[in-house]
């Protein structure tokens, strides 16, 4: 048994937040019926390199255990499968362009008089109200306009993004969390509802500390690089062959690593040092005595002390790297699936764990209509029709 068994999601995204959490949903257990144009499909199944044999691997990333439905949205064919599926979907996930789907008959309107159970899912750039509701919305923008850029980077150098489509990833995660809150909802009232998660809202919202501060004090925020602006020591040092990020979150942290990692309990003792709020103050001058210290010996030789006490710390590892290491192999990070095409294919684990109600196991990702008969044919009519195009 896996946590939604029996659940039904009609697909109607595309690129990354919509089928990032649809994936997760999958992984939970649901059938998700991903409806891609024919042809062409998913956008993301044109992005590459990398690819396996021309087979993009970003659209890998984000659609395991789905399958795959052709049709044309706008055709009469298409019409009505769609409006089977969303008769028997328990929730509807879609990042069209503002009004796009009324147009088409698959508003929430429309589709909750038919399913008044439906769960219905609008992913959007800057969400379905406001000013800018009809503004098609891309991750790049939304790192930029949500303030995400302004607060990464070097403190002299340029704003910077992060190195995925962070907003598109937190937006589906935003996304699955509101399809099972509705979800238990629905159980408790017996009706669906409509959800609107914007990738902007988003963004904002996992500014975090960063917006707190800024709305606390009206002060605007800047660009640490690789530290951190209220917890010293907390950032990259350079070593004598590579770096390492120190990561010191209390005073007991900075009290042990100067009298058990560098041999300077001097430092936990100035005043200057020995609270954290001591030290963001006075960062200017802690951080190049700890920098020299660090540039006198190997990043293995840091890592191994600072382990052995206690003091948080890590490699910078490169994606080669943390997939080589043996935790990964441990938590089964990676997992090995059958495909057709490929024999087999190595992709990302989903991250969740339980203890009764584990996880499904992963199918390797559909190609174009994989599944169409086979879903459409289970929609037949009384007559056995099908709803194919």
């Amino acid at each position: 048994m896996y946590p939604l068994d029996g659940i039904k999601i009609l697909d109607l995204s595309r690129v990354l937040a919509g089928p990032w959490c649809t994936q997760t949903l999958a992984d939970l257990g649901a059938a998700v019926w991903k409806i891609e144009a024919p042809g062409s499909g998913d956008d993301t199944r044109s992005w590459t390199p990398p690819d396996i044999d021309g087979e993009s691997t970003y659209f890998m990333c984000c659609n395991r255990s789905k399958k795959s439905v052709a049709i044309d949205l706008k055709s009469a064919k298409g019409k009505v499968a769609i409006l089977k599926m969303a008769r028997e979907a328990d929730v509807l996930v879609e990042n069209f362009r503002l009004g796009a789907l009324d147009r088409l008959g698959f508003g929430y309107e429309e589709l909750s008089k038919l399913n008044p159970g439906l769960v219905y899912c609008s992913i959007s750039g800057y969400g379905r109200t406001g000013p800018r509701a009809a503004e098609a919305g891309y991750d790049f923008a939304i790192q930029a306009e949500s303030g995400l850029m302004a607060i990464t980077g070097e403190p002299d150098g340029p704003p910077m993004k992060v190195g995925v489509a962070i907003t598109d990833i937190i937006t589906g995660m935003n996304a699955t969390q509101a399809i099972l809150a509705a979800l238990i909802a629905r159980g408790k009232t017996g009706r669906g509802q409509h959800l609107d998660i914007a990738l902007l809202d988003s963004a904002v919202a996992v500014l975090a500390n960063q917006a707190s501060g800024h709305l606390g004090t009206g002060k605007d925020v800047k660009r640490f690089g690789n530290a951190h602006p209220t917890i010293v020591p907390y950032q990259i040092f350079e070593t004598a062959d590579g770096a390492f990020a120190l990561a010191v979150g209390n005073d007991g942290q900075f009290r042990t690593l100067c009298e058990k990692v560098i041999g300077r309990p001097d430092l936990a003792e100035d005043a200057r040092y020995a609270r954290n709020r001591d030290r963001v103050l006075n960062r200017d001058i802690l951080v190049p005595v700890l920098a020299e210290i660090f540039r006198s010996a190997t990043t293995l030789h840091w890592i191994a002390a600072l382990k052995d006490a206690g003091v948080p710390a890590g490699q910078v590892r490169s994606v080669a790297e943390v997939f080589a290491a043996p935790e990964m192999r441990e938590r089964g990070m990676v997992v090995e699936v059958p495909d057709e095409k490929h024999g087999h294919l190595r992709l990302v684990a989903s991250p969740l764990r339980f203890s009764d109600t584990p996880v499904r196991p992963p199918v390797a990702p559909p190609r174009l209509g994989e599944h169409t008969g086979e879903v459409l044919s289970a929609l037949a009519d009384g007559s056995g029709e099908t709803c194919t195009d």
